[in-house]
């Protein structure tokens, strides 16, 4: 017998969780409707072992996890039993992978479904893969909707990778000029100090600026460290409140440029995900509460939460959405003509690319408008620190 965790709701919309003993995730589904309970969520209770220690040494990438939903894919298509598969799969990967592999073979020879022992490792397969799983078995498509899977998995990565990319010359910039400015205020500006104290030079306002803030620096260099580290944990736990994150997460939403790109950035993943889910016959009241845990950020996930419990007390999509100002018309729109034409999840994945397109020009107009700020910045700063080197030195050479 195996454990399974669950959320659910009774009948009069109370909100349960418990554990449920059962031979496999299908029949813990059985046990729990006959108690008259709606499932939200069921996990296997995982046990005690090193397995999730050793994923974390060994790791298991995105791009594993990729190019094994295609392979998986594409050996279901060619007639291979789905153990069979698995186990040839097994043989390839890297020892992390391999290791997961394994265990989902042993569950699925115990009488586990596919998406039942997937659910057993949500550190490798999302919430959303193997809801998509669990949908592509019971519709007899597992080869489709692995291969739509592992199309929008890649779709995914390049996007991201984009992102990380444009943000990569910005990065090294500001990096750079706090290391250079760095080594000036502890290394550089010290010697120069000494060579004015010896010769009594009088130092102007900019100079005496900047020989304090060398000696704070030079001298106080681990208070610096303090006040950053604390800050930094302060705010890391503060964060970790509700309501840290639920102001955090609405400030950056409201910053000028950044907001903007963020927002279109988390439309894109959820309305990707929720076209997939649908298209795929997951309730419409299960996918939103699936692509909750993927929006990451409070506002979206709150949205989301109450756009499911209206639909699960009849109200459409649309009506459930336009309530919220994080959606902009473009997307009440699109959902309402899906609604329409019965094509919601069509409509969304359009809907998808479009907010894509629309993340990449924000993130270039971004990084275009950082470029002059920073050498704006870096001016005003190797300004700063040439006038108040050259001034004194002037002052000196002009009294000969």
């Amino acid at each position: 017998m195996q454990k399974f965790t669950y959320k659910a709701k009774t009948t009069d919309g109370k909100a349960v969780t418990g554990i449920v003993e059962a031979s496999n995730q299908d029949d813990a589904i059985k046990l729990l409707h006959e108690r008259r309970l709606i499932i939200f969520s069921l996990r296997e209770k995982l046990k005690k072992t090193f397995l999730p220690f050793l994923l974390k040494i060994k790791g298991v990438s995105s791009k594993e996890v990729v190019d094994l939903t295609r392979q998986l894919a594409t050996m279901i298509s060619s007639g291979l039993t789905l153990s069979r598969s698995l186990s040839v799969l097994q043989e390839q990967s890297k020892p992390g992978l391999g290791k997961v592999l394994n265990g989902i073979s042993q569950k699925i020879e115990g009488g586990a479904t596919f998406h039942g022992a997937l659910s057993a490792y949500p550190q490798v397969f999302s919430q959303v893969y193997i809801a998509l799983v669990k949908s592509g078995e019971a519709a007899g498509k597992l080869d489709q909707i692995l291969n739509e899977l592992a199309d929008s998995l890649e779709n995914q990565d390049a996007f991201k990778r984009r992102i990380k990319g444009a943000l990569i010359y910005p990065m090294i910039v500001v990096s750079g000029m706090i290391i250079v400015a760095f080594i000036m205020l502890v290394f550089v500006i010290p010697k120069l100090t000494e060579m004015y104290e010896e010769m009594e030079a009088k130092l102007p306002l900019p100079t005496e600026i900047l020989i304090g803030v060398s000696r704070f620096m030079a001298s106080k260099w681990y208070v610096i460290l303090l006040l950053v580290g604390a800050a930094i944990f302060t705010y890391s736990r503060w964060r970790q409140t509700a309501w840290g994150r639920e102001i955090t997460d609405r400030l950056i939403l409201k910053v000028p440029i950044i907001g903007e790109l963020i927002t279109k950035i988390v439309l894109t993943q959820i309305t990707r995900t929720l076209s997939m889910l649908i298209s795929a016959g997951v309730p419409i009241v299960e996918a939103l509460n699936i692509v909750v845990a993927i929006s990451n950020n409070v506002i979206f996930e709150q949205s989301l939460k109450m756009a499911a419990k209206g639909v699960e007390k009849g109200l459409p999509l649309t009506a459930s959405l336009e309530r919220f100002e994080e959606y902009p018309p473009v997307v009440i729109q699109m959902i309402s003509v899906g609604e329409q034409t019965g094509k919601v999840g069509e409509i969304l994945g359009r809907v998808a690319n479009y907010f894509e397109q629309e993340s990449e020009a924000a993130l270039k107009a971004l990084t275009t408008a950082i470029e002059p700020l920073m050498m704006i910045v870096l001016g005003v700063g190797v300004g700063f620190i040439i006038i108040s080197v050259i001034t004194p030195i002037y002052n000196l050479t002009s009294q000969f």
